[in-house]
């Protein structure tokens, strides 16, 4: 049994993203491979040497400012010595606190451990010194697995990165991030990795010609998909309510879209093709609004407050409802109660949401380029996301026709499942026993 470190990064957002749920399924398949999962987190809190409060301040959401002075007294250290090495503490989890309410949120884990700010430090110590500082911790972890591009390592252990996908090398217009210090970052995380991970074949071709990386360096193993049973197998009719309670639209009646409301993920075409469709059946979009969200929404119009939601109406027949925000469960029963899912990226690095709703026996109109045509295969409606006209015909077509529907939810299940976590766990199995 080895000791496996895995950061926190993702999983310390509040509404998480598609990489904390890829963290949170990696913690679980570590574990189900018999390794030990140790957590970083680099929540605010402050320090103390008092258990229950280190517990109390690791949980509670809006944690302690530090003080100033310090933050102050780290910036000029940096600047005179170079990249910092950062310490982390255990987060003593005795059950004092009651932490039910991140159950969804939590990984699988053996040992929690945090340091105050710990990726907002590092970034900063990478923007003066251009290369990655180290993390220690009371016992080094056998391996050390990034989930995402962190300039962090653990001295003299293997340190492995999964790189999601280069969207801002490849879409620079659709990303807030710095490009050139990303470029750096990849190259100066190529010189400390023992190895990288991706998730599809086309993330790998893009590492290997825009980065650089060598392609033996790098291992594709994909994503599984999976879905608690007790979300999955949720009796129809409680779905419907839910549904029907929550947006005032029946069940199978409505078009759904969820993810962030950016530039990628090619909103601004979807809702154009959605009116432009002239069909009756409703609109619903869950994600919270990012970077350019107001330029993407503009075809919407005003907005207008509905039973917690956000409508926004364009011509009489149409309808857009907009929630920024589901819970997993909730979003599980809004996925399964859709006639159709929606998602028209330029780009993904995977697309889970995409085998999410096929698992569910949900059909999906999707996009016909970057890793989506491996991983939904025939067994999803594509179309060029470029394409507005293409996008119309596909919505009405779904809309209209119920065989079609049934013949693509069929093929989903039967795509989904070969995404199986028994097939990621034993890629995930290869690439560690190389190192361990």
């Amino acid at each position: 049994m080895a000791r496996l470190l895995i950061d926190g990064y993702n999983l310390g957002l509040e509404k998480g993203t598609g990489v904390a749920t890829y963290a949170r399924n990696l913690s679980y398949e570590i574990g189900h491979l018999g390794h030990r999962v140790d957590v970083l987190y680099g929540n605010r809190m402050s320090t103390t040497r008092d258990d229950l409060l280190s517990e109390i301040y690791f949980f509670d959401g809006g944690g302690e400012e530090r003080i100033r002075i310090l933050e102050i007294l780290e910036q000029i250290q940096q600047a005179i010595h170079g990249p910092l090495t950062f310490r982390a503490k255990p987060v003593p989890v005795t059950g004092r606190v009651i932490t039910r309410t991140f159950a969804s949120r939590l990984p699988h884990y053996d040992r929690l451990f945090n340091s105050p700010d710990l990726f907002a430090r590092a970034q900063s110590a990478f923007k003066l010194w251009q290369r990655p500082s180290t993390i220690r911790l009371q016992e080094k972890p056998d391996l050390a697995h990034w989930t995402y591009p962190i300039p962090l390592w653990v001295k003299g252990r293997p340190n492995i990165y999964t790189l999601h996908d280069v969207v801002p090398l490849r879409l620079p217009y659709t990303t807030l991030d710095h490009k050139r210090r990303y470029l750096r970052l990849l190259q100066q995380l190529d010189k400390k990795a023992a190895h990288f991970v991706t998730v599809s074949e086309n993330s790998k071709r893009d590492l290997v010609e825009l980065v650089g990386i060598a392609p033996e360096r790098i291992t594709n193993t994909y994503q599984s998909v999976s879905i608690p049973e007790k979300y999955r197998n949720k009796p129809e009719d409680q779905v419907a309510r839910e549904v029907e309670g929550l947006t005032g639209i029946d069940y199978k009646g409505y078009f759904l879209f969820w993810g962030s409301l950016e530039p990628k993920k090619n909103i601004g075409r979807m809702i154009e093709a959605y009116l432009s469709s002239q069909i009756d059946t409703p609109l619903v979009m869950v994600g919270a609004q990012a970077w350019k969200s107001e330029q993407e929404l503009k075809l919407l119009g005003d907005t207008q407050t509905l039973h917690g939601s956000i409508e926004r109406r364009r011509g009489a027949r149409k309808r857009v409802v907009q929630l920024p925000y589901a819970s997993f469960p909730l979003l599980v029963s809004l996925i399964r109660g859709a006639r159709a899912a929606l998602f028209p990226s330029l780009y993904e690095g995977f697309g889970l949401p995409a085998l999410e709703a096929m698992l569910l026996g949900t059909p999906v109109i999707c996009s016909n380029t970057s890793s989506l045509p491996e991983v939904t295969g025939e067994a999803a409606y594509a179309v060029d996301p470029y394409d507005t006209a293409g996008l119309t015909q596909a919505i009405r077509a779904i809309d209209a026709d119920e065989a079609m529907r049934q013949e693509y939810a069929k093929r989903g299940l039967a795509q989904a499942a070969r995404f199986s976590p028994d097939a990621y766990r034993a890629q995930l199995k290869a690439v560690y026993d190389r190192y361990l």
